[in-house]
């Protein structure tokens, strides 16, 4: 056999074999489509896409709809509704979150999911999974689901000064917004500065937050920290009081005036007696005189 022979017929086995292994796409005529991914802006509401064919009947007797925030059972159950015996509604399980609604018209095989008012912490992969109860393979759900990318302006939500006058002072400034917004100091004499230290690990759960530390902070300095994206920006500013040196002469005058009113008020007293005591005695006032001669 020449090389020739031999790369053919390998190449056929190969084709062979390939044919026989994997697994055929949609055997049971299930298919879904959703967007890879879905972008939002904070506040504003936002339509996830999600519909699916289904080799059987147009129309179904009962379904049911579950939309979830991660794959599987790990994931958590955002939004279910069920429609029974041909019911026209989709019926939302009790308890369910009022932001959740269903978006399409599902006896149309349209599953799309709106949420109203979109928050930073509504960031992740969705699932759209639709179950057919009584039909041979029931149920199907999107393997790689929707990621949902919430947008949000910087907000600073706290700027505060940590340490003591008298050692070594830093201020920090924890942001939030999406993507992670940039931080800038604005430090004494106008001279407008990067972040002078390193952003703060954060715990997991906590997204879309950093925090920027300025560390050796001056008493008498006005600070501002500044946090930008693509979205717009936000500023807070804070003001370290200066070391006050004439603190201890104002602490020992307010301890000397109440023992100087003391003195005025016994001064004012001993006056006061000393005078009475001087109009009610009538030989202060006048010589006495002398009474008659009656020698002769």
């Amino acid at each position: 056999m020449d090389t020739q022979t031999f790369s053919i017929t390998l190449t056929l086995l190969l084709l062979l074999l390939l044919q026989s292994t994997a697994p055929a796409a949609h055997d049971d005529g299930w298919s879904m489509t959703v967007p890879t991914e879905v972008l939002a802006r904070e506040g504003y509401p936002v339509v996830l896409p999600c519909s699916f064919t289904h080799p059987h009947q147009t129309h179904h007797s009962s379904m049911h709809v579950v939309w979830r925030l991660g794959h599987g059972h790990t994931g958590t159950v955002l939004f279910r509704c069920s429609s029974l015996n041909g019911s026209q509604h989709c019926q939302p399980q009790q308890n369910q979150d009022q932001r959740y609604r269903l978006e399409g018209n599902y006896r149309e095989h349209d599953l799309s999911l709106r949420i109203n008012s979109a928050s930073l912490q509504d960031s992740g992969r969705y699932y759209c999974r639709v179950e057919l109860p009584g039909q041979p393979h029931g149920s199907y759900e999107n393997k790689l689901g929707t990621r949902l990318r919430v947008e949000a302006p910087p907000r600073i939500l706290s700027l505060t000064v940590e340490g003591s006058v008298d050692a070594t002072l830093k201020a920090l400034c924890q942001v939030q917004g999406y993507p992670l917004p940039d931080v800038q100091w604005m430090v004494p004499d106008d001279v407008f500065e990067g972040d002078t230290g390193l952003p703060l690990a954060q715990e997991a759960p906590v997204r879309h937050r950093t925090t920027s530390q300025l560390l050796d902070v001056q008493p008498g300095g006005q600070y501002t920290c500044t946090a930008s994206n693509h979205l717009g920006k936000d500023q807070a500013m804070v003001y370290i009081l200066p070391r006050a040196p004439e603190k201890i002469t104002s602490e020992a005058n307010s301890s000397a005036l109440p023992l100087m009113l003391g003195l005025a008020l016994v001064a004012k007293v001993l006056l006061a007696l000393g005078l009475g005591a001087w109009v009610l005695n009538p030989f202060n006032s006048k010589e006495p005189t002398e009474g008659p001669d009656f020698t002769s």
